[in-house]
């Protein structure tokens, strides 16, 4: 059994994750905002703007798993929320290392989510891993720096980076966004609808966060199923899932650009991205194909 500290653990990956360590026997805490004494995993306070953690948080921990980040779909990138979103994620990182190399926590790992985002908002139809290189657009800069600061942790324990992709899940993220319009009969693919979307189910994606940590890995790791698919194909899927039918047209990529601005490089663009290496280690996926886990989730 390890004692495993969490930043975001009451966010969808957070919430399934901890679930999924616990059932193993492992022993799960987070670091929020704010304690409530009701939530089923014991949390401590931290404080990013005062720079504060609770040190209690520490006490016996093996793993920390870091989640924590403002949403980048939240809300319209303005200059004030970029800042947000890139300081939520190397801002955590700092702080905890401050208190890990100050109180001596011996870790066996640090685990850091990362992002798909890293290859840029659009590679087009080109397969990428791990070694590709970089994108220049603003997520990409946010994942290298948020990245970067996680090797920070290599003088002290074994680090490793999960690349994650489109999570879909049925109690929130990018399917249940999806689902919205279609419910309401005004559902249509995004832009050309041929923009690569790399999936994962919610569970894959735990669990490659569970055998990273249970295997000590270093390194980067894409965390996308094998088999992506189109925008295009992945919004029929759903249609049909649901029984609703898809009659408008496409949303014009311009109309998109409108509404989000910069934003909206999310959901135009898209990269094939391979999991290849997490794989080679010895991941098997669950779900390795669409429709098996949107049946899965949606029953």
């Amino acid at each position: 059994m390890a004692k495993i500290l969490i930043t975001g653990g009451s966010g969808l990956v957070g919430t399934h994750l901890s679930k999924m360590l616990k059932n193993a026997g492992n022993e799960v805490a987070h670091l929020s905002r704010s304690t409530d004494s009701s939530r089923e995993f014991p949390s401590f306070t931290w404080n990013l703007a005062k720079r504060f953690i609770e040190e209690e948080a520490f006490i016996g921990v093996d793993h920390i798993i870091h989640l924590a980040g403002a949403g980048v779909a939240d809300k319209r990138w303005t200059n004030d929320r970029k800042k947000v979103i890139l300081e939520s994620r190397i801002g955590g990182i700092k702080l905890l290392h401050e208190y890990v190399s100050r109180l001596g926590v011996r870790l066996k790992s640090f685990i850091s989510a990362s992002a798909i985002g890293y290859y840029g908002s659009d590679t087009g139809s080109a397969v990428v891993a791990e070694t590709s290189p970089s994108g220049d657009d603003f997520l990409a800069q946010v994942v290298k720096a948020w990245e970067a600061e996680a090797d920070t942790f290599a003088e002290m324990t074994t680090v490793s980076k999960v690349r994650v992709g489109v999570v879909l899940s049925d109690k929130g993220g990018a399917m249940t966004e999806i689902l919205k319009p279609i419910r309401y009969f005004v559902g249509a693919p995004l832009g050309t609808g041929k923009q690569w979307m790399s999936w994962i189910h919610i569970d894959d994606l735990c669990r490659i966060f569970q055998f990273v940590m249970e295997k000590e890995l270093a390194g980067t790791y894409n965390a996308t199923a094998p088999n992506p698919v189109t925008n295009e194909a992945l919004t029929k899927l759903l249609a049909k899932s649901i029984n609703k039918p898809l009659f408008l047209p496409n949303v014009p990529a311009m109309m998109m650009k409108l509404l989000l601005g910069e934003m909206s490089q999310i959901v135009l663009g898209g990269s094939n991205v391979s999991s290849a290496q997490i794989q080679e280690h010895g991941f098997k996926f669950s779900f390795t194909q669409i429709d098996h886990a949107i049946d899965d989730l949606l029953g």
